[in-house]
């Protein structure tokens, strides 16, 4: 009788324990909060650039300025006869608009400038996944893309949802998204361990 007790109580134990490990699962999921809607909309929002990124600037008629220029780790874009030029954040054209105005001040009287990315920053994939590291963001990249790209899911990946870290506005926000999510340059990628 008393073995009978015992094992009642050690299977009432397991029980309470799966219980609570479930409780806790889904309080987890209770409380996550999605991203902000700025979150998503960065995805399909001009592209602005940022460290690490490479462009192609063509200044019509000149061909001493028209080349490839790297954006440096402070945001800023050297150019030859104006210098530095803030360009973190900045768009395309607003980049066009900033250096025209630079070289239109005592360089060229009404310069033509054009920019096309030559080279997007990397995005960098972690956690349960192949190959951790630092990858080319290709423009129209998914998630999917992404972890394929870094050998595929470990065994032990959680592949529902992902995390995705990306600076939005200046600031930095981490958003669990499905795989089919668009990614943009300079995401950071992190699929977690699954529980079960």
């Amino acid at each position: 009788m008393a073995n009978r007790f015992v094992k009642h109580r050690a299977s009432a134990r397991s029980a309470a324990a799966a219980l609570a490990l479930t409780c806790l699962a889904l309080s987890s999921c209770a409380s996550y909060s999605p991203p902000p809607a700025a979150f998503h909309e960065a995805t399909i929002q001009a592209y602005r650039v940022d460290s690490g990124d490479r462009l192609r600037i063509t200044v019509f008629e000149q061909a001493g300025l028209t080349g490839s220029y790297a954006i440096d780790q402070a945001g800023y874009l050297a150019f030859p006869l104006v210098g530095s030029i803030p360009a973190r954040g900045k768009t395309l054209p607003e980049l066009e608009k900033a250096i025209a105005a630079k070289l239109r001040g005592g360089y060229l009287r009404d310069p033509d400038v054009t920019i096309e990315v030559d080279r997007y920053r990397s995005v960098f994939i972690m956690g349960e996944v192949g190959q951790a590291g630092q990858y080319s963001y290709v423009p129209g990249m998914t998630v999917q893309n992404a972890i394929a790209v870094a050998g595929g899911f470990t065994p032990r990946a959680n592949q529902s949802m992902i995390d995705v870290t990306r600076k939005v506005n200046g600031k930095i926000i981490t958003g669990s998204v499905p795989i089919t999510d668009p990614v943009i340059a300079g995401d950071t990628i992190y699929v977690r361990e699954r529980l079960f």
